[in-house]
């Protein structure tokens, strides 16, 4: 079964917020890919977090493959000349990453972005059809930013190390931060960012998902979806599980459920509502059908 994507969809539906700091004991290190820099790498659950990371400097492509399935990007990859990476994941001994990439049938290819899932293809199609598809990611990566190369020379794909565009020093603070789970100071930065340039829309995406991150930290879904059932009237409620529907990629869910309830709030929960599906579209993306869909909803609501 193959399944292309057209080019102005191909932002990712699905979460990975799971893979971004993997619970592991006390004192344990997270293992690193052991060839992180190579242009073919063979990830893991526990090696994950560093393509996640390599992905901020160039796209990253994820092909699973199985039993009697081998993985076939290779040659494709390398004709980008460092321009993507791919990484080659065993479906059935990483049940985490399979999971989180919602593979039923291998191979599964999809892709990463700057941390961000797209999915790509199920099956595999001719080359010409890959290329298109690759191409189209390429096109993605550099909207987000995402335009660094792998400096490879002629038969080598084993010992460059990549050469990453610098990022805006904001943007770099915010990361940073990110990364370190220290979700204020991100906000700050990139509110910093805005200050500076209004129309740094990197910065307002950016801005919208570690305001996400940080509603999210340390909340129980269960007692959230508890919640919102039992208050289907209550604002806080209904925001509080609509994050919990765009973390895990239901984005239809979230707009639908903020939507209906809008006619129904006074003036304070109207505002509070538009700001959160603002916040929304930006994470999901301009480009995203379901978004065109829910503004124009918004805007009837609102007019």
């Amino acid at each position: 079964m193959t399944n292309l994507p057209p080019a102005a969809n191909l932002r990712g539906a699905f979460d990975l917020s799971s893979l971004v700091k993997p619970a592991r004991p006390a004192g344990q290190e997270s293992a690193a890919p052991t060839s992180a820099t190579r242009l073919v790498v063979e990830a893991t659950d526990a090696t994950f977090t560093s393509i996640l990371e390599l992905s901020s400097t160039v796209p990253v492509i994820v092909e699973f493959y199985g039993a009697g399935v081998a993985p076939a990007l290779a040659p494709v990859i390398e004709q980008y000349g460092g321009r993507m990476v791919l990484a080659t994941i065993d479906g059935a001994a990483n049940p985490q990453l399979a999971q989180a990439f919602q593979v039923a049938e291998v191979p599964t290819v999809a892709a990463v972005v700057a941390g961000r899932p797209v999915q790509l293809f199920v099956g595999m199609p001719a080359a010409a059809e890959v290329r298109q598809v690759l191409d189209q990611v390429l096109v993605l990566a550099e909207q987000q930013g995402v335009t660094g190369t792998i400096p490879v020379e002629a038969g080598d794909t084993a010992d460059a190390e990549p050469v990453e565009e610098p990022l805006p020093p904001h943007h770099q603070e915010a990361y940073d931060a990110i990364a370190a789970g220290d979700f204020a100071t991100a906000i700050r930065e990139y509110e910093t960012a805005i200050a500076q340039d209004p129309r740094d829309h990197l910065a307002v995406a950016g801005l919208a998902q570690v305001r996400l991150l940080a509603r999210l930290d340390g909340v129980s879904a269960d007692t959230v979806r508890a919640n919102a059932a039992a208050a289907p009237d209550d604002v806080d409620a209904q925001l509080a599980v609509a994050d919990l529907d765009v973390s895990g990629g239901h984005l239809d869910d979230a707009f639908g459920r903020l939507l209906e309830l809008f006619p129904t709030l006074d003036a304070d929960g109207k505002t509070a509502v538009r700001t959160r599906l603002l916040d929304f579209f930006e994470i999901a993306g301009a480009e995203d059908p379901r978004v065109a869909v829910a503004r124009r909803r918004l805007t009837g609501l609102l007019y």
